[in-house]
């Protein structure tokens, strides 16, 4: 697993420990019954939710990790109203752009994973090898089909092996529009009577602006559309690029994040344009009063917050909720799941790598740290979390 270098401290003494402001459970008046581990959610808050810009987010924020997608396939509609019916603070969404440049949201351009697209004969031509900042890949892009044709895919489970019960949803919805999900947002949101917060991430924005499908302007614009552009706007803005981030603060006000992955990777445009910095360099405080210029937080995979030992267990925390704090920016890393597979060793029961380990204990592991949120497949286990963080 990734390490860091920043130093490191004892668990549960960060001087940015923020205190919970409650789980917020809002909005979650429809049943989710049927579902292993979904909680039945009554309460609701009032803490004028995001009227107030992210500061006025409960802490620790639960973003809503491609929706449910611990439940549902990723990147729908199903998957998202499911996140906000739950109670999540703050849903995400991925873009891509399609050939003639629409912003879809799906996790990768390769769709060949979540969408039945394989079984589309009219589109076997299209599959094809590409090299995705510097990764080859072989399937089927998003930039080779028009939204027309787009909308005549269905979206499938990712990895259907680890969550079987999510193929049951194979084929139910399309791959929605970035478009669609705001149009989503508004009328929940005043169906609500509260702002539907958003986490929107441009993905590989160097790659497709060599294509002449360049991301930024064309959220820019869609977010004025929907007057989600200014500094209070009810979402943040991610990129892993920096220079996506400083582009999109050129263009809008509302929120930013950098998105930080292994502590020896290089952003793919630091590669493009020869700086030699790496994410090593970048959680430094040097490096965090960078970003703290065009962003106003970052979003570290958690193991820069908390590395893991060679046996796969959490080590001792880093020093970078710290740091971040200190040069006030907020973390929202990512992503906690609560199957063992993807769990700290320590955290894992039985062997089985699909069976649910205790996602609670990692939790609060992470939330001892003093991080202002956290990426979660499953929204009901990181609120129930959060809540009892707050009883401690």
């Amino acid at each position: 697993m990734a390490t860091q270098e920043s130093g490191q401290q004892q668990p549960g003494t960060s001087r940015g420990r923020r205190a919970v402001l409650g789980a917020a459970l809002a909005g979650a008046g429809t049943a989710v019954v049927g579902l292993p581990g979904v909680a039945r959610a009554d309460q609701r808050h009032d803490h004028g939710h995001g009227h107030g810009g992210y500061e006025s987010l409960p802490k620790p924020t639960v973003v809503a990790h491609r929706g449910t997608s611990g439940y549902r396939p990723e990147h729908t509609l199903g998957s998202y109203q499911l996140a906000l019916d739950m109670g999540a603070h703050v849903i995400e969404q991925d873009v891509v752009p399609t050939k003639d440049g629409h912003l879809v949201c799906r996790h990768e351009n390769d769709i060949t994973a979540t969408t039945d697209v394989a079984a589309h004969p009219e589109f076997a031509s299209r599959k094809t090898t590409k090299s995705v900042d510097g990764t080859p890949l072989t399937g089927w892009f998003t930039e080779d089909f028009t939204l027309a044709e787009l909308k005549t895919l269905r979206a499938k489970e990712r990895i259907p092996g680890t969550r079987q019960r999510n193929a049951l949803y194979d084929g139910r919805w399309d791959v929605p529009t970035l478009e669609e999900v705001l149009e989503w947002a508004e009328k929940e949101g005043r169906r609500r009577g509260r702002p539907v917060w958003l986490h929107i991430e441009t993905k590989h924005p160097t790659y497709f602006r060599k294509l002449g499908l360049g991301l930024e302007e064309p959220l820019a614009k869609l977010l004025r559309r929907y007057g989600r552009h200014k500094k209070n706007s009810p979402n943040f803005l991610q990129s892993f690029e920096p220079s996506s981030i400083q582009r999109l603060a050129e263009l809008v006000s509302a929120p930013r994040v950098v998105l930080l992955s292994g502590a020896t990777s290089r952003p793919w445009d630091f590669v493009e344009a020869g700086d030699p910095r790496t994410v090593a360099d970048l959680i430094k405080p040097e490096g965090l009063r960078w970003m703290a210029r065009f962003a106003q937080g970052i979003g570290p995979t958690l193991d820069l917050i908390i590395p893991r030992k060679a046996d796969g267990s959490l080590g001792t925390p880093t020093t970078l909720v710290d740091d971040a704090h200190d040069a006030d920016l907020i973390l929202h890393p990512y992503t906690m799941r609560n199957e063992n597979t993807f769990l700290p060793a320590n955290f894992r029961k039985g062997t089985d790598p699909t069976a649910y380990g205790d996602a609670f204990g990692a939790f609060k592991a992470y939330f001892e740290t003093g991080i202002d949120g956290i990426f979660s497949d499953n929204a009901d286990t990181a609120l129930l979390a959060a809540a009892d963080f707050a009883k401690d």
